[in-house]
């Protein structure tokens, strides 16, 4: 059963304390890739993790992400405590509470817009029914691409294709979304459109975004910038205060504001 983690005030939506990750734990090669990571993250946050190739960065993801474990050290979402659970408690935690933006989306081309937004739907429930239709129609109208909600994702533009997996990580109603350069692909112009949806999504819904980018100009435009370096948090610094986010916020209806890509 897994434990819930005790904090004054709104419980956060993401918690490390004293995070260490290494591999080939126990032979000549042993190498600890993170240290010691204390990182917090609240409701509504908007944060952008930055930090040269080979910091760290996707390590701390896959762990944030539930993809992978610690080494040492507590990891909190939601308020429960990940170190002890069993495995099909996190695949179902991971499923309900974090939706996840791809740089490269990783959506299956042999399937329709809105099918791609249905799958984790599917794959919570396990059968189809009405209701996840048209949910999943309804996030795809959010991303205004209603219009080609039944075209195969291959025939979509890139910006296109991007919007789709973001209506695909908010299926679930997630707490918090990571974004790994979910920019990186596209042009200064369509970047800029991604990200205005996902500052809206934040803004209006109150999930919160955790974005790897290595776009300084993006990075800038976010609450917050975290910069990793060696495995190590250097620089954690606020751009402008967060603004409250009501209880309940991210079960209400968004309306994006992105342009056609």
């Amino acid at each position: 059963m897994d434990k819930a983690a005790s904090a004054p005030g709104p419980t956060p939506t993401l918690r490390l304390e004293g995070v260490t990750k290494s591999f080939g734990i126990g032979k000549p090669a042993e190498v600890e890739v993170l240290h010691g990571i204390d990182l917090t993250l609240r409701q509504g946050e908007f944060a952008a993790l930055i930090g040269p190739s080979g910091s760290g960065k996707s390590t701390l993801l896959n762990l944030i992400g539930l993809l992978d474990q610690p080494t040492r050290g507590k990891l909190f979402i939601e308020g429960h405590e990940t170190e002890h659970m069993a495995d099909a408690a996190l695949t179902r935690l991971r499923g309900r509470a974090i939706g996840f933006v791809f740089q490269y989306h990783h959506l299956l081309p042999e399937f329709t817009a809105l099918e791609n937004v249905m799958l984790p739907l599917l794959a919570a429930r396990g059968f189809e029914d009405g209701t996840m239709r048209a949910h999943a129609a309804d996030l795809i109208e959010k991303v205004e691409l209603g219009r080609w909600r039944d075209q195969k994702v291959n025939d979509l533009s890139g910006g296109q294709q991007q919007r789709v997996a973001i209506a695909r990580a908010l299926a679930m109603s997630p707490a918090l979304v990571l974004a790994d350069e979910p920019t990186g692909n596209l042009d200064t112009q369509t970047a800029d459109r991604v990200f205005d949806l996902l500052r809206d999504v934040n803004q209006k819904v109150g999930t919160s975004f955790l974005i790897v980018t290595h776009d300084p100009r993006l990075a800038h435009r976010c609450d917050r910038i975290i910069e990793l370096v060696d495995g190590r948090i250097v620089s954690d610094e606020a751009n402008r205060a967060v603004p409250a986010v009501t209880p309940g916020a991210g079960k209400r209806a968004f309306r994006a504001g992105a342009a056609q890509t």
